[in-house]
C-alpha cells in the first residue's frame, strides 16, 4: 500500500472552553500528531512563546502574508487577525502526517472547502454558567472584552451541530481521552486508509488466497 495522505483534525470552541489546554494535553499523549501554528496580530500572553503557541506578528506583516496568499484561512477574532499558513499544512499532509488545528468556526468552514480530508470537532463547556465564570476569571479580560466574548460564544455554539463530533470538556483528562479515541478511529476508517484502487486489490487478494 502507498502511504496515505495526512488528515486535518480541527478543534473549535467558544472562548473559555479550555481548547488550548485540551490541545496541549492531546499533543503530549499523541506525539505523532503535528500541531498547526497560526499567525496572529494579538500580543502574547504571559505563558505563550513565539513559534510555539502562535507566530506573533504586526498587522502590517500579517497583511503582507495575506496579500501573498500564504494563508489557507484567516479571520478576525476579538479584534485580532488570525491566519493558518497553507504551505505547512500541504507539506505535512503530503508526508502522511496528521495535523491538529485549533481554529474558530469561520476557519473550520473555509478549510473544509480547501482540503478534502478534514475532521471537525466542537468542544463544549459543561454549562453556560461555567463558561461565563471561566471567561470572567481571566484577569486579562476587561468587562467590555468579557461581554464581547460571551456574545461571540452564544453565536459560535449554534455552529456545533455542523461539526462531525461534539466533546464536552467537563473534565480535562476525559475530554482528551475522547479526542484521542476520535483520532484513532478516523485513522482506521477505510476511506482514510486505502484509496479505492487499493481496496479493490485487497479484496482480490482475499479471493485468491
Amino acid at each position: 500500500m502507498s502511504q496515505r495522505s495526512g488528515l486535518l483534525f480541527i478543534i473549535s470552541a467558544p472562548s473559555g472552553t479550555g481548547k488550548t489546554s485540551v490541545c496541549k494535553e492531546l499533543l503530549k499523549c499523541m506525539p505523532d500528531l503535528v500541531p498547526s501554528i497560526s499567525y496572529t496580530t494579538r500580543l502574547p500572553r504571559a505563558d505563550e512563546r513565539d513559534g510555539m503557541d502562535y507566530w506573533f506578528v504586526t498587522p502590517q506583516t500579517f497583511q503582507e502574508k495575506l496579500d501573498k496568499g500564504e494563508f489557507a484561512e484567516w479571520a478576525v477574532v476579538h479584534g485580532h487577525l488570525y491566519g493558518t499558513p497553507v504551505d505547512r499544512l500541504k507539506k505535512a499532509i503530503g508526508l502522511g502526517k496528521d495535523v491538529l488545528l485549533a481554529i474558530d468556526v469561520q476557519g473550520a468552514e473555509r478549510l473544509g472547502k480547501v482540503f478534502p480530508r478534514v475532521i471537525t470537532i466542537f468542544l463544549l463547556p459543561p454549562s453556560w454558567e461555567i463558561l461565563k465564570e471561566r471567561i470572567r476569571e481571566r484577569r486579562a479580560n476587561s468587562m467590555k472584552d468579557v461581554e464581547q466574548r460571551l456574545t461571540r460564544a452564544r453565536e459560535e455554539v449554534t455552529h456545533g451541530k455542523d461539526y462531525d463530533y461534539l466533546v464536552i470538556n467537563k473534565d480535562l483528562a476525559t475530554a482528551v481521552e475522547e479526542l484521542r479515541a476520535i483520532i484513532i478511529a478516523e485513522r482506521c476508517r477505510t476511506a482514510h486508509v486505502l484509496p479505492r484502487e487499493g481496496m479493490g486489490l485487497c479484496c482480490r487478494e482475499k479471493q485468491l488466497s
